[in-house]
């Protein structure tokens, strides 16, 4: 179904219910089964509209592999020890985490149960499909799990509500019909009493003619993953920040941003249904939403942080070993260090949260490295950023950017 089309079927919802909030449009632009931008193919990574992590570079996977083998390690390596990835797209995390998984250790690997949550069924083959079991859901339908869920990439897109302070009070914004066959944007009471609940539970005073986002899914879902995990960890992975970050009178006008063939933009009207439309996240309220549905912060920093912890360096350093063209060794180099770029996937956030049993108390006790991270290589699967935009001169990892574990103890390598 083209925009167009889409654009229509949102309008006449519009016009059929007087006005929607922007979290209704939104989860009809991305999620609508005749032709939301995410029930599509080919949206995201090589040929998409954008890129993510695991298109960059696999190292991303194998990375994420050796923090899935500390955590089954931390649980005592129990026999099954199931990992659940929500919105797994075309399952190209999925294929480098398992691939890697043999490289740890085959008892890791034998213990390994990969679950893949999409609103669509995954498409292209992967080597590592018959140790994936693909679901087709929009939550997380499963119980008792022991294991971790990870989340890269997937809050951002959870359909939100947008909110302006006027004469110091919140309103909404809706979407409505306009006199041209569009859409337009109109301002009123708020939809919900939960859109000032949370925004007074963050402690913040908004300037006047501040406009922002509030993500109103995030309470449900966390208490979705929390109820599916009897033990274990949530791993979210997103661009976002502390909400005293996040509601600063720099980002007066928001964070909504709209994606498509590489370009970012602010106009949500346009191309519905053929273009991504995301918000950063609100990281405080993914801590405390989480600690009330009974997952405890553990770790939460940036991703290069997070990266260099799991052996991010050693992994680049053994690039050098490997035996590659010089245009495939720059090529591999540009993918991984994208992955630690300061002013992009670098900066993502990361947090850690955890499960623990009615009976039980989890301790993150030190884990000695692997004692080989050898390199995985770039496939035909993953972006080749070195022919994009991108500069390959950029030599070394970037910088500290201050601890990545501030909860407690530190789990892992100093």
């Amino acid at each position: 179904m083209s925009a167009s089309s889409l654009g229509a079927i949102v309008r006449a919802e519009a016009e059929a219910r007087g006005r929607l909030t922007f979290a209704e449009f939104m989860a009809m632009a991305l999620y609508h089964p005749a032709g939301g931008y995410y029930t599509q193919v080919g949206r995201i990574g090589k040929g998409g509209d954008f890129y993510t992590s695991p298109t960059a570079h696999p190292a991303f996977g194998a990375l994420l592999c050796v923090q899935i083998w500390r955590m089954w390690q931390w649980l005592g390596r129990p026999s099954r020890f199931t990992t659940v990835e929500l919105g797994a797209g075309d399952g190209l995390l999925a294929r480098d985490i398992c691939s890697y998984a043999d490289r740890l250790s085959p008892e890791f690997s034998a213990a390994l149960a990969y679950v893949a949550v999409d609103v669509r069924r995954a498409s292209g083959a992967s080597p590592a499909r018959d140790q994936v079991q693909p679901i087709i859901s929009d939550r997380l339908p499963l119980s008792g799990v022991t294991g971790c869920v990870i989340a890269n990439e997937l809050l951002d897109a959870l359909p939100f509500h947008r909110f302006r302070i006027e004469e110091g009070a919140i309103r909404e914004m809706y979407i409505v019909p306009d006199s041209e066959g569009g859409l337009a944007e109109e301002v009123g009471e708020p939809s919900s009493p939960l859109l000032a609940e949370r925004l007074e539970s963050l402690g913040l005073s908004l300037p006047e003619g501040f406009r922002g986002e509030v993500c109103l899914e995030l309470r449900p879902w966390l208490r979705n993953v929390a109820a599916a995990l009897d033990v274990g960890y949530l791993l979210t992975i997103d661009y976002g920040f502390p909400a005293g970050e996040l509601y600063a009178p720099e980002r007066m006008a928001g964070t909504l941003q709209t994606h498509y063939r590489h370009t970012s933009g602010s106009d949500p009207f346009a191309r519905i249904g053929q273009q991504d439309i995301t918000a950063h996240v609100d990281f405080t309220t993914v801590m405390s939403e989480g600690r009330e549905a009974g997952l405890e912060p553990v770790a939460f920093g940036p991703q290069a942080q997070f990266l260099r912890h799991l052996g991010f360096g050693d992994m680049l350093q053994r690039l050098r070993t490997v035996a590659l063209s010089d245009a495939e060794r720059n090529a591999n180099r540009m993918g991984m260090l994208d992955l630690v770029r300061p002013g992009g996937l670098g900066d993502f956030r990361v947090l850690l949260q955890r499960r623990v049993g009615n009976e039980s108390q989890l301790e993150e006790p030190a884990i000695a490295p692997p004692e080989s991270l050898e390199p995985p290589l770039l496939s035909d699967e993953h972006a080749r950023l070195i022919a994009g935009r991108y500069p390959h001169a950029a030599e070394g990892i970037p910088p500290d950017l201050g601890r990545l574990w501030p909860f407690g103890q530190d789990p892992g390598r100093n």
